[in-house]
């Protein structure tokens, strides 16, 4: 993704690469993702999970010219997100030539912490 959708630009999203080189977005804490007072809206943390997931994919398909529909995506939140930046970084759990199966991880201050994970499955068509 080299240029982030209007949704992603309203989370505040940025990337940046770990210390292992894996691909990392930020969506920092502000008023456009509070929910109820002082908690993230799940709605910010799962367009976060989102856009990692679909970032890592883009990512691994690399200039290949690959049209990707969503089939179903699953949240589950583990804790509320507070007043911190939040993170979040995706694995590729299959990438065959018609499927592909994303899982994703939110955190804030601790990785071990998780706030939040995903699961999508995503359509492939290849060749545009």
């Amino acid at each position: 993704m080299k240029t982030l959708p209007p949704y992603a630009e309203l989370l505040g999203l940025s990337t940046r690469r770990g210390d292992d080189g894996e691909l990392l977005w930020v969506m920092p804490f502000r008023e456009e993702v509070v929910g109820r007072p002082g908690y993230l809206h799940g709605g910010a943390i799962a367009g976060l999970l989102e856009f990692a997931a679909l970032g890592t994919l883009y990512e691994a398909l690399g200039e290949e010219e690959v049209s990707v529909k969503p089939i179903n995506v699953t949240v589950d939140f583990m804790r509320g997100g507070v007043e911190h930046d939040t993170f979040a970084a995706a694995t590729i759990t299959r990438l065959g030539k018609r499927i592909a199966n994303v899982e994703s991880f939110a955190w804030q201050k601790d990785r071990g912490k998780l706030i939040a994970t995903a699961r999508m499955n995503l359509m492939l068509r290849r060749g545009g």
